[in-house]
């Protein structure tokens, strides 16, 4: 693990952050501080836009596909939605005349469902452009929901209640809680029984000392959990794998408890992370890995085995502590804000990409660097740092390439300076590349069953090295190649 990069904006100073990871892709990173902005980074940390709002940022969440970003703020009744693929941003008109205060996607479909300060709903059809409003679903204000991939809307209120509703607002259950409900989620329940009846279980922590288990089907049944009082307030938990939740308390424990009916009540782990203090918690199946901070500290847990710590990284110059941990979907790059208002970006997972020639080696050493080495030679390791995050590279005697998609770009060693690699060029081809390889003087690329040969170098420029393109229809090409 390694840090990418850190985001320190003059804005967000002294101010806590909200930010969000791009889902699915993880292209981008929105983040919001204390101006009246939200922020769109990419993966290697620079600003792509900003979204200028005529309150604070309150609420903000990406569609299940990570096209659209739906923001919310303060001295507002509207909706910002930015379009990742035009860079563009709409403005939609609530027709709420109080604050808004929460605002979900649906997991499964393009409905957001978006809450008020006054208990009122929205819920707004991206497709088809259909608002439908419902007054009254709380009496007070709406701070947190879920939706199930049933596209059930769960949502917790300040009146200390706690409803169900279908995709059209109609409330289909509800409950009083003991307390002022926060964090929610839906999913199956670890029970002898199949799950055919998908995700009916509604968890949420009630008053930060409870963590309450509601079955949609059976709402007379409701579990309630309760802690040690020393592991102090529930900060966040996650649910994972088959009925787990791992919980994050506030006097730094950290304890995981099955949803099987005969272990219901019993810690199956716990561990006191962090001496004084949790400040947050995330969990990445991508990876199978778990992540705590507080202390100054985050420490990474194995889900395959939650005692084996694989990772302690000390923040010691973050004096006025750590705030919260996000994970991209794809477990890559894993983010801590802290309450200074800075933001860190850490490399998590790197794919195994690579390619040789002879005794040289070239291989991914961070998403956007490759390293060229012949230890046979006794060469000093070099590093090029490259424009995109390649899906493949091929390495030659005198040339790296990387590229994705149908894009390559191809470095050289340059003759004034050795050790180093410039870019020569970068090159389109007719199709999406399986495979390069490299030799002295020629590049062979294999798309769509054709190899097509070009010279790599401008220097050459012999009439006989033109690029020439090649297919045996009667023998499928495999992804393997040599340039000799």
């Amino acid at each position: 693990m390694k840090l990418a990069f850190v985001l320190a904006e003059k804005a967000w100073a002294g101010s806590n952050l909200l930010y969000k990871w791009q889902k699915s892709f993880g292209r981008y990173i929105a983040v919001a501080g204390q101006d009246n902005t939200v922020k769109i980074f990419d993966r290697r940390g620079h600003k792509w836009t900003e979204i200028n709002l005529p309150g604070r940022c309150v609420g903000m969440d990406w569609d299940k596909d990570g096209d659209i970003l739906a923001v919310i703020a303060a001295k507002s009744s509207s909706i910002f939605l930015w379009d990742a693929s035009v860079s563009k941003t709409s403005q939609i008109d609530s027709g709420m005349r109080d604050q808004m205060s929460f605002v979900l996607w649906s997991k499964t479909s393009p409905l957001l469902a978006v809450g008020t300060v006054k208990g009122n709903l929205l819920i707004y059809n991206q497709q088809t452009s259909r608002k439908i409003p419902v007054l009254g679903k709380h009496s007070k204000k709406i701070t947190c929901g879920c939706w199930s991939s049933q596209n059930l809307l769960a949502l917790g209120s300040d009146d200390n209640t706690l409803s169900i509703s279908n995709h059209e607002g109609d409330t289909i259950r509800q409950t009083t809680v003991r307390g002022k409900p926060a964090e929610m989620y839906f999913s199956v329940m670890k029970t002898d029984e199949s799950s055919a009846q998908g995700e009916s279980t509604v968890s949420v922590s009630v008053d930060k000392k409870i963590l309450m288990l509601f079955n949609i089907n059976d709402p007379g049944n409701q579990i309630e959990l309760a802690f040690e009082r020393h592991y102090g307030n529930i900060v966040s938990y996650r649910w994972y794998g088959d009925g787990y939740i791992l919980i994050g308390f506030s006097h730094g424990y950290f304890v995981v408890i099955s949803t099987h009916i005969r272990e219901m009540g019993y810690e199956l782990y716990r561990a006191h992370n962090h001496k004084d203090c949790l400040n947050s918690i995330a969990i990445s199946t991508a990876v199978n890995k778990c992540a705590s901070c507080g202390d100054n500290s985050i420490i990474i847990h194995e889900l395959s085995d939650r005692k084996d710590i694989s990772r302690i990284i000390q923040l010691h110059d973050e004096n006025k502590g750590l705030d919260q941990l996000s994970w991209t979907d794809d477990g890559q790059l894993l983010a801590l804000s802290t309450q200074r208002g800075t933001l860190h970006v850490f490399l998590t997972k790197l794919p195994i990409l690579g390619d040789s020639y002879g005794t040289r080696l070239a291989y991914l050493t961070s998403l956007l660097e490759v390293t060229v080495c012949n230890q046979v030679d006794e060469e000093s390791p070099v590093t090029i740092e490259v424009e995109v995050e390649p899906t493949f590279i091929a390495v030659g005697p005198c040339h790296v390439a990387v590229g994705m998609n149908n894009r390559a770009w191809f470095y050289a060693l340059a003759d004034q300076e050795p050790g180093v690699y410039i870019c020569l060029k970068d090159i389109e081809y007719l199709g999406t590349i399986a495979s390069m390889c490299l030799n002295s003087d020629y590049a062979a690329a294999l798309f769509e069953g054709k190899v097509q040969l070009h010279v790599v170098s401008h220097l050459i420029r012999t009439r006989r090295k033109k690029a020439a393109s090649f297919a045996t229809p009667s023998l499928p090409i495999s992804s393997t190649m040599a340039l000799m």
